[in-house]
């Protein structure tokens, strides 16, 4: 089928701690994307290093090909037992996609996966399977494009107990917030963080409990092509604009800076077309061009666009008012949101040639050169667990 993921987590911390008793790795292999999401006992650093040892025990030997048997096992055996409560491990939930569309499902102990297809709740069997005296759920399924499958440390039922909520936030109640929010979000990270922020609503902003939600969406593949700079020779011009120009229908194509989109322009014969709505002052006016879904000014432009991804990598400084800012029409924001949201690998066409502009000390020093930037640009997008290559002229 050949499918691809857009995944993304959401933590908020337990009031007062600084670190967080849940962990998630979000791993590749050559044919599957791997999920994991630890919850450690209790909180604060002892839950932290439980549920960052259960994390990677489990993505160690799950990309080494151990069995689920194996994997409890090693985790039973390693981590220290809790001297008050008698037990030594943290609950885990495990999602393996397979680029074939093939499944694979654990969970133990943490509240169940919601699994949403078609806007409607999925309903998910109960396997299970005693493994180490543990009771685990295994379940094995194939995933459609357009699924999204979710999982919760327990922090999200726990939401509201004894304050708002009676009883906390059922997870028949999450799961339907879940499928409403399901149809307004275009993203991972927005559906994570829209739960993320509702189960803070009912901690009052004071949570009771280390809280986690973490997302993927089945997806088609969506490469995007980025140009900028001018190649080191001009008459590699026609080469560079090839390559950019290749791909099929689902590849995006961004231009950054004037000088790369008048070679773009002259080389395939389309008109440019500066736009002159100045929607924020300090970012350039975007440009239209046929083919290309977005035209902008380069460095300054670069640069805030680095900046939101950083925030974005961040994970906790995304909320409401970062997806406000990721939502306005300027070139930058639109450029970070088409590879926040619209992207699941980028490919960097970078020309040599040195602008003189970029050497004028008036600038401010943290713009840098276009190489430095790209740098930027390459590691923001591989920290969002994207693969990036580059193509240099």
């Amino acid at each position: 089928m050949g499918v691809t993921v857009d995944v993304a987590y959401k933590s908020l911390n337990k009031f007062s701690e600084i670190l967080c008793g849940d962990k998630v790795e979000i791993l590749q292999t050559e044919d599957s994307h791997i999920l994991i999401l630890a919850d450690g006992m209790g909180s604060g650093v002892k839950a932290n290093i439980l549920a960052t040892l259960t994390s990677k025990i489990l993505g160690t030997m799950f990309l080494n090909g151990a069995t689920l048997e194996e994997c409890v096992s090693t985790i039973v055996e390693t981590l220290p037992v809790c001297q008050v409560r008698k037990v030594a491990y943290s609950t885990f939930s495990i999602l393996q996609v397979f680029h074939n569309g093939e499944a694979y499902l654990v969970e133990f102990d943490n509240p169940g996966c919601i699994f949403i297809r078609g806007g409607k709740l999925m309903p998910i069997p109960q396997n299970i399977r005693e493994i180490e005296g543990k009771c685990v759920n295994e379940y094995r399924f194939r995933v459609q494009k357009g699924d999204t499958l979710i999982l919760m440390s327990d922090g999200t039922i726990h939401a509201g107990v004894g304050q708002l909520l009676n009883f906390g936030w059922l997870w028949e109640d999450i799961a339907k917030y879940a499928v409403k929010q399901y149809a307004l979000t275009v993203s991972a990270m927005r559906l994570a963080a829209a739960i993320s922020q509702a189960c803070d609503e009912l901690y009052q902003y004071r949570p009771g409990d280390d809280t986690t939600v973490a997302c993927m969406r089945i997806i088609d593949s969506r490469p995007v092509h980025l140009m900028t700079g001018p190649a080191q020779k001009p008459d590699d011009d026609e080469a560079m604009v090839d390559s950019f120009m290749s791909g099929d229908e689902t590849t995006k194509r961004i231009v950054c800076g004037g000088t790369s989109a008048t070679i773009v322009s002259r080389v395939l014969g389309r008109s440019l077309d500066v736009s002159m709505e100045y929607v924020d002052p300090d970012i350039p006016p975007i440009a239209y061009m046929d083919g290309i879904e977005l035209v902008t000014e380069g460095v300054l432009t670069l640069n805030r666009v680095i900046q939101l991804l950083k925030r974005y990598a961040k994970n906790e400084t995304v909320s409401e008012e970062f997806f406000l800012e990721l939502d306005k029409p300027n070139g930058a924001s639109m450029v970070a949101k088409m590879l926040i949201e619209d992207c699941t690998e980028l490919h960097l066409y970078v020309g040599r040639a040195i602008n003189s502009a970029y050497q004028n000390p008036g600038l401010p020093f943290d713009l840098g050169i276009r190489q430095n930037l790209v740098e930027q640009l390459k590691h923001a997008v591989e920290e969002m667990g994207k693969p990036v290559e580059v193509s240099y002229y």
